[in-house]
């Protein structure tokens, strides 16, 4: 009997053994899984890969332009400049006019037609450059003034902010005054050191000569792309981790490497990387994807994030809104523009101060703190162009991200989506490029039919003289406003079931938390119940047993 006994007492404490167990598992998973997930954030190898790329935010040179006695003569205009820059820079305009910032133009698609702002492509925003007639958008060609001739090299070199334009007129203007009025003649060389100062200010592009056109783009502060605005000069690391003050303070062009003034990282026909290697794999590869300073398994080894990142980009995790600070505008309706008060034009103002109507643009919409949408992308956009016939019965999609799930390249990718109402050709069936700007533009006349007839022109396209409006979506992949670690998107924002996921709109495949699995689901929960029942029975079966053996 004592043998009976201390052979129940053993199967008992076994028994209350695996019940504390399965409950201390349990337990360890819900409680000390964020915790073991914060430390192995901390030793995480792609945090570790990323600061052994940077290892400094210094800048050497092996010039000094202070010294250049070029850069010492008396500047009267901009041509001047570039000519004495290229006194030593022999190379740097040539290849610099072969560029998409030069050209505004990006190859020809698959049907043969031009790409680019400069040629057929379009948008929903103030839709097209006119072959660059519209002169309003050369304020950010770098070229002198609104002219296409010479190349400004300091809009993107000088560290000194200037308005060039305006410190050439005012200084020739001064000297001319000089001959008669020796106190001119001191203003003028006022303004003359500050023109020589800010051509001896040459520096790497900062994101203040980038953001100069790039955070303005579509007429205004962060009209455009919602992750590029004002507030990436200078803000902390809950903007942007790589940029803010309080960190690495990158500039655009540590990841947006360069060959021969041309940038990496822009897109319109083709990905804007033809691979996904590291620096470790090829280190004079561009650094333009996350994977280059990070990898393709950034975090530490057996987390299951690594088993995202051949389905998953980077950013859908790491950028969970966009305009974090300054908002960003989310639809333009150009068919309400034209109206006036009293007979002149009017605008008013809504929701965060901005212009909510404008009678020479119409009805305008700014949100700020948005989920980003979300879709299969291979880094290719299929984009429309004004020569493309469209179906104005729906909304037309102006661009639109390429991928599936079955491309080995496409990753699901976050994205800011704007929605457009503009005008279309309702003979040809063929979207419109309106000219907005100068005496002749919309800006001025508020007459629909000269606009279009005159950007038709400026293009050589054929206009019908009919016209109505169509609505349209525009897309601009979000890349910028990486957010601290302790802000990532939550596991349940994406696996969950119902509308409110992230990830609601993406189908065709099984998501674990969103999609329910036919039998595996109810056959998988039985399996977890029948365990956690048959461990209890278990238990209180020996419960009994134990006793029995001990009478």
């Amino acid at each position: 009997m004592k043998i009976s006994i201390h052979k129940g007492e053993r199967c008992m404490k076994s028994s209350h053994l695996i019940v504390v167990a399965f409950i201390i598992v349990l337990g360890a998973g819900i409680v000390l899984g964020p915790i073991s997930s914060s430390v192995a954030a901390d030793k995480a190898p792609g945090r570790t890969m990323a600061q052994q790329a940077i290892k400094t935010t210094e800048q050497w040179n092996t010039t000094d332009h202070t010294k250049h006695e070029v850069l010492k003569q008396a500047f009267t205009s901009g041509p001047q400049v570039t000519a004495a820059c290229i006194s030593c820079h022999s190379e740097a305009e040539a290849q610099f006019h072969q560029t998409i910032h030069w050209t505004w133009k990006a190859g020809n698609n698959e049907k043969g037609v031009q790409m680019g702002k400069s040629a057929y492509s379009l948008n929903n925003f103030c839709i097209s450059a006119n072959n660059e007639q519209d002169k309003g958008c050369l304020s950010c060609h770098p070229g002198w003034g609104k002219k296409t001739e010479s190349t400004n090299c300091l809009v993107c070199h000088s560290s000194k902010e200037i308005n060039w334009e305006e410190s050439f007129e005012d200084f020739n203007a001064f000297m001319e005054e000089s001959e008669s009025d020796p106190e001119m003649k001191e203003l003028a060389n006022e303004i003359q050191s500050e023109i020589q100062l800010a051509v001896q200010s040459v520096t790497l592009p900062t994101r203040q000569n980038c953001g100069s056109c790039h955070f303005y783009g579509g007429g205004g502060d962060g009209v455009k792309h919602g992750d590029l605005d004002s507030s990436m000069s200078k803000h902390n690391m809950a903007v942007v981790v790589h940029m803010g003050t309080d960190g690495q303070i990158f500039d655009c062009v540590r990841c947006h490497t360069t060959s021969q003034h041309n940038f990496s990282g822009r897109l319109y026909t083709t990905p804007e990387s033809q691979h996904r290697k590291s620096l470790i794999e090829d280190d004079l590869k561009s650094k333009i994807t996350c994977e280059s300073c990070h990898s393709s398994t950034p975090h530490k080894t057996g987390s299951k994030a690594n088993d995202h990142t051949d389905k998953v980009a980077c950013q859908s995790c790491h950028i969970p809104t966009f305009a974090r600070v300054n908002p960003t505008k989310m639809s333009w309706d150009w068919s309400t523009s034209g109206k006036t008060k009293d007979g002149k034009p009017y605008k008013t103002k809504g929701a965060y101060g901005k212009e909510d109507y404008l009678s020479i643009k119409g009805t305008m919409k700014w949100e700020k703190n948005l989920k980003p949408e979300y879709f299969w992308f291979n880094g290719s956009i299929q984009s429309l162009t004004a020569k493309d016939p469209i179906d104005p019965s729906g909304v037309v999609a102006l661009s639109h991200p390429i991928g599936s799930r079955d491309d080995e390249n496409s990753r699901i990718y976050p994205f800011k989506v704007h929605k457009g109402v503009q005008p279309y050709d309702k003979v040809h069936k063929t979207l419109l490029t309106p000219l907005l700007s100068g005496p002749k533009g919309y800006w001025s006349t508020l007459d629909w039919q000269a606009a279009l007839s005159n950007g038709a022109k400026s293009l050589d396209l054929p206009f019908s003289g009919e016209f109505d409006f169509v609505q349209t979506t525009f897309v601009y992949p979000t890349t910028h406003m990486v957010a601290p670690k302790d802000n990532v998107v939550a596991c349940g924002e994406c696996h969950v079931r119902g509308d409110e996921g992230r990830m609601a709109k993406l189908a065709g495949f099984y998501m674990p938390g969103r999609n329910r699995a036919g039998l595996i689901d109810p056959l998988g929960w039985l399996l977890i119940i029948g365990s956690i029942v048959g461990v209890s029975l278990h238990g209180i079966g020996r419960l009994f047993t134990n006793g029995n053996n001990k009478k």
